[in-house]
């Protein structure tokens, strides 16, 4: 028996034992608390008269004094209740895995080194020693970096110049030691090799125990006003993306809330696909977008999304909104349950008030606080009329608190006039916010005009209100944007100003742009140089998630240049096949018999079509036996599914089958390249690639490319044949993607 190995399962019983005692102790301490608490406020309820009404002032007021103490103790009884709740959680994650590496540290010289077990999440003893740290702790930098001997990690801006003298790497199960691994050099490790081996899981798995070096650079970059990160498929982006997430919230958890973190995903097909990984990790998910769902929070009424907004209008939009002259069909009454309280003519007199300035955020910052002047003057008019002094005198008891925190009893005019003018301001608070939203102002009109007499589109809509406000997210600290490469610059214009304040991450790969017209990346670099400044960028060039032969396949699209800076870590797999039909009932054959054994698999295998339109062709091909993935709908664990070209990216699949690898679908032209570079590189373990008609010519010497990539990669096979009949080919629907 590996004496190690005994020693390191010991230490994994131990530290397991210790933590199955914390997660019982505060098991314990929850249900003690809970009955506490729910005896105390059973005796307190028990004490309380419910209804206030008809009873003396003085009594009623007792009654209120008594609920107050009744809410505090509610607080403070949550408050220890939400304290312990999160130990557990963090306890519960260890449960799983109790920690996945250990680094042997020198600290200073002539001091014996010191053992550090690194974890998904921290964990400490009652004496406040360190059981397990968290991998985003300073110290665990040392584990990432790879880098035995003399090494350093910064904390609070000082930098530890360390010795690592053992990087020690855990397959562990709950409290079942399976193997360890003394490594140096990631791309060898056993443990990453061990864990690229798994199926497509439905849900994304955290690689926190697999992070590598270059992945470990995005992970823990500097906090920066922009960084761009352009990878390889299947180079772990998303991962990498979710993982720096985590890490944010870990150095700024004092500070950062999730609700400030905006996460813009391709498709809610890969929200569902991610929403399962910071969880995992303890963390909360931020705010998730994709933008269609962003601008529909953000715009009224029912619009175009806007996303092959062209900039030119956004340009104009910028220019004329400099000479703008509002007219008086451009205002609106401002309104509360169907009561006029500021008429739209006193609207624009407010906004020609301070005409000496340009329409702006100045301009309307002035007319706002005119206007709620002149609706607090409103509401002042409203509080000599008798009808409403007469509903406010009838208010009962608890409506009396409610509204004015406290009852009342008004002595004489004046203090009937003052309470009566609360309580209008209190029907009516909505009007200030419909002041603040611009709900008087006819956006849509405007911009209409200024962009001769068309309608605007949401991106539009959103551009011109920021141009007269200057108001966006101010709240926001960062925002993630993946698949970076499908947004068109308009919307990276209007994203870069609406969270001007935030930091940005976005992440992308220029070779799977699938639609027309989306932003370059030099574009993407000059709209975020122009509002946070210079723009720092990182590489990651290593594919973890297809077979060599795979990712020779779809590297064999790129050029040479570039795809001899690829590189995969995956063991050996299946040949990929490649295979053109001159006879549709032979190419159906085939499409159904490999429908018919996936679904009988242990994986889940997709089909891939270029678009919407043949996904729904070959659904009626197939007997509409083979689920078809939509945009609110999530992956299954295993079988086979049909779904688009747009639905399928950055998402990833044990076996991928592209069913439409025709020249009239996959052309000669660069976008056709990019479809199918993306469509290729989702597999994981096997690709077939099958043709109702003349092959694509993007696959026509792939033979030769193939044979460049690797040491010693195998060619694809390919069975090639002549054509007769094929469906039409239609374009990638507009705007797809998101």
């Amino acid at each position: 028996m590996d004496k190690t190995f005994e020693e390191e399962q010991r230490h994994l019983s131990e530290t397991y034992a210790t933590i199955r005692s914390l997660h019982d102790e505060l098991t314990r301490e929850l249900e003690e608390r809970h009955a506490t608490a729910a005896q105390d406020l059973k005796d307190l309820s028990d004490e309380l008269r419910p209804d206030t009404a008809g009873v003396e002032a003085d009594e009623a007021m007792e009654t209120l004094a008594a609920i107050e103490t009744l809410n505090a103790v509610i607080d403070a009884y949550n408050q220890r209740h939400d304290f312990a709740l999160e130990r557990l959680s963090r306890v519960l994650v260890l449960l799983r895995q109790p920690y996945f590496a250990k680094v042997r540290l020198k600290m200073r010289p002539n001091r014996p080194a010191r053992d550090v077990y690194i974890g998904a999440v921290g964990l400490t003893n009652k004496d406040r020693t360190p059981l397990v740290v968290d991998w985003r702790s300073p110290v665990a930098e040392t584990y990432y970096k790879q880098e035995n001997g003399p090494t350093s990690f910064t904390v609070d801006g000082r930098v530890r110049n360390v010795e690592l003298e053992l990087r020690r790497q855990f397959d562990i199960e709950r409290d079942v030691l399976r193997m360890y691994f003394d490594t140096t050099v990631a791309i060898e490790d056993s443990l990453l090799l061990n864990a690229l081996k798994r199926h497509h899981s439905e849900k994304l798995q955290a690689i926190t125990s697999t992070i590598q070096r270059e992945q470990n650079e995005v992970v823990r970059h500097a906090d920066v006003g922009a960084l761009l990160v352009s990878g390889v498929a299947g180079s772990g982006k998303t991962s990498v993306m979710l993982q720096r997430v985590a890490y944010l919230f870990y150095q700024e958890r004092k500070s950062l809330r999730s609700d400030q973190v905006y996460l813009f995903t391709p498709n809610t097909v890969f929200e569902h696909y991610i929403d399962s990984v910071l969880p995992s990790m303890g963390e909360t998910n931020p705010q998730v977008f994709t933008w269609r769902t962003f601008v529909a929070s953000k715009c009224p009424g029912d619009r175009d999304a806007g996303a092959n907004t062209d900039p030119a209008a956004l340009e104009l939009l910028e220019q004329r909104v400099q000479t703008l002259e509002v007219e008086q069909n451009d205002v609106r009454d401002v309104r509360v349950n169907g009561r006029v309280l500021l008429k739209a003519a006193q609207a624009k007199s407010a906004l020609d008030k301070f005409a000496q300035f340009p329409m702006g955020p100045r301009r309307l910052a002035l007319t706002r606080d005119e206007l709620h002047e002149r609706l607090e003057r409103r509401f002042g008019q409203l509080a000599h009329d008798a009808d409403w002094q007469e509903e406010m005198l009838g208010l009962d008891l608890d409506e009396q608190v409610e509204i004015f925190g406290e009852t009342i009893s008004p002595e004489d005019e004046r203090e009937t006039v003052e309470l009566t003018r609360r309580y209008v301001a209190h029907l009516f608070a909505e009007a200030h916010e419909l002041i603040d939203d611009l709900a008087w102002l006819r956006i849509d009109r405007i911009g209409s005009r200024l962009l001769n007499g068309r309608s605007i589109n949401a991106c539009e809509w959103l551009w011109l209100r920021l141009l007269l406000t200057g108001e966006g997210a101010k709240d926001a600290r960062y925002v993630m944007i993946d698949e970076v490469q499908d947004y068109a610059l308009a919307q990276l214009m209007l994203l870069s100003r609406y969270f001007g304040r935030a930091h940005f991450l976005m992440l992308g790969d220029e070779h799977q742009a699938i639609r027309e017209g989306t932003a370059t990346w030099e574009q993407i670099r000059e709209v975020f140089c122009a509002t946070h400044g210079d723009v720092e960028e990182c590489a990651l060039r290593t594919s973890y998630r297809s077979t060599p032969e795979i990712t020779a396949l779809f590297s064999s699209l790129l050029d040479d240049a570039e795809r001899g800076t690829l590189s995969s870590v995956r063991q050996a797999g299946c040949v990929p096949r490649i295979t053109a039909y001159d006879d549709t009932d032979a190419y159906l054959a085939d499409l159904r018999a490999i429908a018919q054994k996936q679904r009988e698999g242990s994986g889940l295998c997709a089909i891939v079509a270029a678009d919407p339109k043949r996904c729904a062709w070959l659904s009626k091909q197939l007997g509409g036996e083979v689920p078809v993935i939509g945009r609110e709908d999530e992956l299954p664990a295993k079988g086979v599914v049909l779904m688009s070209l747009s639905l399928a990216k950055g998402l990833e699949f044990d076996h991928v089958v592209v069913p439409d690898a025709q020249a009239t679908v996959y052309g000669p032209d660069d976008l056709s390249r990019r479809r199918l570079y993306t469509a290729l590189s989702r597999a994981m373990h096997e690709v077939t690639v099958l043709s109702q008609g003349a092959l694509t010519p993007l696959l026509a010497s792939l033979g030769d490319a193939a044979g460049k990539f690797g040491d010693n990669p195998e060619a694809p096979q390919s069975t090639a044949a002549t054509p007769e009949s094929t469906p039409p080919a239609s374009p990638l629907a507009a705007g797809d993607a998101q």
